[in-house]
């Protein structure tokens, strides 16, 4: 599933249609993207409109056109967005396609866990102003993490670190990475943790978001391989600070990878 840098990336790629006025939509009406949506009556509202602004928070992304149109997007399992040359013919699994002069912007997506949602009015949709703050603004501070540790006091850290109510935009590597690299066992509890291992998580939490927008969102980068990332994914791997072998197992109903030598459960 896309995280907080793949969001960014994929949002980066309708920014050609910034400017542009849509000339024709593309919709596949009757597909699951669109389960709170009319298709149909969102490609009326998108046709002639000028995409001007895009925004990415967490997991999901907002685009704003002339004529107060926004529509949020949720890239799901395995939704992507991408823009491409104005003679292109949308395929199977692109289930939302708008048509500038120019350029054209695509949502494909195969699994169809994405959604797409649509908002008519001048300000930006309530469902977008109420969202948690993201990770690397200000008042995502270390009162902030300490509150959700105490409101998740019983559950797993890294099941603390999907929930998107206090950590939008992690997902199963990133919350590996911030455990591994704070030196925290993924099954410890939120409620268990010393002040020294909040202000580790909250720091790590922070150093990761960054380290994933520079590497991934500019241009799909590979992760360094000091990173946790270029080892976590097959059984067998090697953990890059101990060199000792990582354990992968199921905590708080995902498949963890972690290295039982720097992340001990005490």
């Amino acid at each position: 599933m896309p995280e907080l840098a793949e969001v960014e990336f994929y949002r980066k790629q309708w920014n050609t249609g910034v400017g542009e006025r849509i000339e024709k939509v593309h919709v596949h009406a009757q597909k699951r993207i669109f389960r709170t949506t009319d298709a149909l009556l969102l490609a009326d509202h998108l046709s002639g409109k000028i995409l001007r602004t895009s925004h990415a928070h967490g997991k999901q992304m907002l685009f704003g056109f002339s004529g107060g149109v926004w529509i949020g997007l949720h890239l799901g399992m395995s939704g992507k967005l991408f823009s491409t040359v104005n003679n292109y013919r949308p395929a199977k699994h692109d289930h939302l396609v708008l048509f500038n002069r120019n350029t054209i912007l695509a949502f494909e997506d195969p699994r169809q866990f994405g959604a797409v949602r649509l908002h008519l009015g001048e300000k930006h949709p309530d469902w977008w102003t109420s969202l948690p703050p993201q990770l690397l603004d200000d008042n995502f501070d270390i009162n902030y993490v300490r509150e959700a540790l105490h409101r998740r006091a019983r559950s797993a850290l890294k099941a603390i670190l999907l929930d998107q109510r206090f950590f939008p935009g992690i997902g199963n590597w990133m919350a590996d990475e911030i455990l591994w690299r704070a030196g925290l066992h993924p099954s410890t509890r939120g409620g268990k943790l010393t002040d020294t291992e909040s202000l580790s998580l909250y720091f790590f939490s922070k150093q990761v978001s960054r380290d994933a927008l520079d590497v991934i969102s500019t241009n799909w980068g590979t992760p360094p391989l000091h990173w946790l990332f270029s080892h976590r994914w097959k059984d067998g791997g090697i953990c890059p600070k101990s060199g000792k072998p990582l354990v992968r197992e199921t905590i708080g109903g995902r498949t963890t990878c972690y290295s039982p030598t720097v992340q001990p459960l005490l």
